[in-house]
């Protein structure tokens, strides 16, 4: 049998104030419930609220990157490319070049989020396989605040090559602490690829020693 809305929107209101009464085990009375017809109810436009998010991590100033050749890599490695990226700076700054991202690391994944003038998160965010990384360094002669990896980025026809990436942090303490952060992302990043059958149980401790430290100087 049809019913007009009012009268089943009050049919409605009696069966709620009903089953909250039964739930609440209370026998006070209930606010008034109201309901709006459907029809006065209006779509408001309303602006998403978005939060910032804070990132944990290093604030640094990305220099850049230089492709490089070889595969082994040995200390004093990444000087000649650091020496370049710093040079490359210079005519832009001053005093010192302002923190524009910050640098995160964790297991498996290195995340670089790029700030904005103002010093605040933005979308871009460049990252890096931590399997894929060849060699890092906190020990530069031309500055003790720089912190740099070699990466081995694969290109679209499947052929790569290493890239030099490099950081200037606040001072030399934390491009230290980033060379250790690496190091521990690769134990974790490692243990977790042998336990998953991704490295064969004969990749052994002596290729990656529990013991081994970054080369921070």
């Amino acid at each position: 049998m049809w019913q007009p809305a009012t009268e089943r929107l009050q049919h409605f209101q009696t069966m709620l104030k009903t089953k909250l009464t039964v739930l609440t085990l209370k026998k006070e009375p209930l606010p008034t419930v109201i309901f709006h017809e459907p029809e006065a109810i209006e779509l408001c436009s309303t602006t998403p609220l978005v939060k910032n998010k804070a990132h944990t991590g290093y604030k640094v100033t990305y220099l850049g990157k230089v492709t490089i050749s070889g595969s082994q890599f040995l200390s004093g490695c990444t000087e000649s490319a650091v020496n370049g990226l710093c040079q490359r700076q210079l005519p832009i700054q001053e005093d010192a070049v302002p923190t524009n991202a910050i640098l995160e690391i964790r297991p498996f994944q290195v995340r670089l989020h790029h700030l904005d003038g103002r010093g605040e998160a933005t979308v871009a965010m460049d990252t890096y396989q931590v399997a894929r990384i060849a060699y890092c360094t906190a020990d530069h002669q031309v500055s003790p605040n720089v912190f740099a990896w070699i990466y081995r980025e694969i290109n679209d026809d499947l052929t790569f090559q290493m890239d030099c990436h490099a950081v200037e942090c606040e001072n030399k303490m934390e491009a230290k602490r980033l060379a250790h952060s690496m190091m521990e992302a690769f134990r974790k990043t490692f243990r977790s690829m042998r336990s998953d059958g991704r490295i064969h149980k004969s990749c052994s401790s002596d290729e990656f020693p529990e013991d081994s430290t970054p080369d921070d100087g």
